[in-house]
């Protein structure tokens, strides 16, 4: 029996078409709720970026965010896995001398750091039209959100500076559900541990959660749940490891697979 849902944002839960929940997912979520589950959130977005999921906001038990590196649930921390300080420092250099815009996430703010000049269009074009994200500045300046932990960083770079980058990093882990753009979190912070925390923390069993998922950073999650189910619109690698492929986000796909499930 499953008593725990987790859901990516997205691609999952979110059309990247419309930027909103389709109401078939809302009225699964909604009477999956009513049964008893819990609704936990996955996703790679700091807390003070989910700005999206207002309609079942109010539904929600726990959050997966940062890709794992900080999990919660109210007001009490599961897990938070922060970069390594000396890591922090060589990302923040490569992307000053290499030119690229990063996303720096403190344990409470964010920043964006080369977001401007020739880098703007890009950093437009992915955080205010991919991801409806309408305000760049962030949410405290640099400096000071570097006198934080940082639980991610995520650099607008290509594949192969991805890999030259990561090759420099020993305390991280990056994953890609973009091909604009890396998500990058200290070793062991990502979505597969943050629900495992979350269900020890809950007392739920493994085989009692389910978790849906589009990317690449929802590979973790997907294949340590008790059911893993991947988005019609997910890429290969993700359907290759899911236990079920639904169909897509825009076609009712969570709704389809709570009714294959016999949980709605």
């Amino acid at each position: 029996m499953i008593k725990a849902l987790f859901f990516d944002i997205d691609g999952t839960l979110v059309s990247f078409n419309t930027h909103r929940i389709p109401q078939s997912a809302i009225t699964a979520i909604t009477k999956a709720k009513d049964a008893g589950i819990g609704i936990y959130i996955s996703t790679g977005r700091p807390y003070s970026l989910i700005n999206n999921i207002g309609e079942i906001r109010h539904l929600i038990d726990g959050y997966i965010t940062t890709n794992g590196a900080c999990s919660f649930i109210g007001d009490t921390i599961v897990a938070c896995n922060p970069i390594p300080a000396d890591d922090v420092a060589t990302v923040i250099r490569c992307a000053d001398s290499m030119g690229f815009a990063c996303m720096v996430v403190g344990e409470r703010d964010w920043a964006m750091l080369n977001g401007d000049g020739d880098n703007g269009s890009v950093v437009a074009n992915i955080f205010n039209h991919l991801l409806n994200v309408p305000d760049l500045r962030g949410t405290a300046s640099l400096d000071d959100v570097l006198k934080q932990r940082i639980l991610q960083l995520t650099p607008v770079i290509s594949p192969g500076q991805e890999q030259s980058l990561m090759a420099m990093l020993d305390g991280c882990i990056s994953s890609r559900w973009c091909p604009d753009f890396a998500d990058i979190t200290a070793l062991n912070a990502d979505k597969g541990n943050g629900l495992l925390a979350v269900a020890a923390h809950q007392g739920i069993k493994i085989e009692e959660t389910m978790a849906f998922g589009d990317g690449g950073n929802d590979i973790s999650i997907v294949k340590v749940a008790g059911t893993g189910i991947a988005m019609g619109n997910a890429n290969p690698p993700l359907k290759a490891v899911a236990d079920y492929v639904t169909t897509s986000v825009d076609d009712g796909g969570i709704y389809k697979a709570l009714k294959h499930f016999g949980i709605i």
